[in-house]
């Protein structure tokens, strides 16, 4: 599903999810958004269409993609709390912080869309075996899911349980985490206009005001990446991210690491660390327009690893590039965003596995483009 062949091939169908928001934010023009939960709604429909070929439709879709958000929120923060049964088992049985029920509860949410979706997908596949079987089923990620699901005793079989588990990786892990980072993005070029001018004087340069942002205009927008990438620093999404388990004891630079420990990284922290960064608690984009840098995703440099490194580095890393940049350059050129009036930014986080904004960040929108007919086509 993340080859270069495939996401290319999935275009259409971030750029239909990306229009339809256009369409909608142009609906509501001055009046407040919640950009985080914008962004989410956009992520996951596009998500949900390369993974099974639908999405939430409608203003309904929309509340569904609201509490789906509202929910995954709650599982990342619930996922980072310190679990008492961990240091004394006995007390599992007891769940005293509720942590084992409210899991439950979120999980079997998202099992809901799952079953719907597999539902239909089922559905379909009998109705192609009754009729003639000449229609062409196109083959996505969950097709390809049931199908290995069929293979009753090979080796690459996989359980309905497996399955699920599967897409939920997926939809948590390539929605939140996105969400987030337009939340940030925007929050930081807000409270730094010089940076915000910037952008936009490069979206009118390179997409130009008659027309709508296309994934070909990325390798130009090189200030936009810059903005990006210096969020990423100070708000790395996830801060530890995903812990490491060694499968023998080592030594790592004079540090005894036993086998089967569990390994933390404080990306946070080596992001702000003094001795690397030049004002590192600034807002500063033109660092990563120094050619010199040698600072990307691909965590060559361990200076920088948003990502991650290695082999463990972000298997979504190539979509998530995409559709991050994808909708905040849509908004971005699409329309002026201000405070609405009386209120002023903060950046306090709520931390978990994503570190999150503790207050969503909501802005009020108007027109940017020359042609309206362009936020309702």
């Amino acid at each position: 599903m993340l080859s270069n062949a495939n996401l290319n091939s999935s275009y259409t169908l971030r750029r239909e999810e990306v229009k339809k928001s256009i369409r909608n934010v142009y609906d509501k023009i001055g009046t407040p958004i919640d950009l985080g939960e914008l962004a989410f709604v956009t992520g996951v429909n596009a998500l949900m269409n390369m993974l099974w070929g639908d999405s939430l439709q409608g203003e309904e879709g929309t509340k569904t993609g609201a509490e789906f958000k509202r929910l995954v929120g709650e599982l990342v923060v619930l996922f980072a709390k310190p679990n008492v049964s961990d240091f004394f088992p006995m007390l599992a049985m007891f769940d005293l912080q509720g942590i084992e029920r409210k899991g439950k509860r979120i999980v079997q949410y998202i099992e809901r869309i799952l079953d719907s979706a597999i539902e239909k997908r089922m559905n379909s596949n009998t109705d192609k075996n009754e009729g003639t079987g000449q229609m062409e089923q196109r083959k996505d990620f969950l097709q390809l899911l049931l199908e290995l699901r069929e293979q009753d005793g090979a080796a690459t079989s996989i359980s309905m349980r497996q399955v699920k588990a599967m897409l939920t990786d997926i939809l948590v892990g390539g929605t939140d985490t996105t969400s987030t980072m337009v939340e940030w993005v925007m929050a930081e070029l807000m409270q730094h206009p010089e940076a915000m001018r910037k952008v936009n004087e490069e979206l009118t340069e390179v997409v130009g005001l008659d027309s709508l942002v296309e994934e070909s205009h990325f390798p130009k927008l090189h200030y936009l990446d810059a903005v990006i990438k210096e969020t990423f620093r100070l708000h790395p999404a996830l801060p530890l991210l995903v812990p490491r388990c060694p499968s023998q004891s080592s030594t790592v630079g004079g540090y005894y690491i036993p086998k089967g420990c569990m390994v933390w990284l404080n990306v946070w922290v080596i992001h702000r660390d003094p001795k690397i960064w030049e004002n590192p608690l600034e807002f500063q984009p033109e660092r990563f327009l120094n050619e010199s840098s040698n600072l990307d995703y691909s965590g060559n440099n361990f200076n920088y690893i948003p990502f991650g490194s290695g082999r463990r580095i972000c298997a979504g890393l190539p979509l998530a590039e995409k559709t991050l940049m994808y909708i905040l350059a849509s908004l971005l050129h699409s329309f002026e965003w201000k405070l609405p009036h009386g209120t002023e930014l903060e950046f306090s986080d709520d931390f978990g596995i994503v570190t999150k904004k503790l207050n969503p960040t909501v802005a009020v929108p108007t027109p940017r483009l020359s042609n309206f007919e362009l936020y309702t086509k």
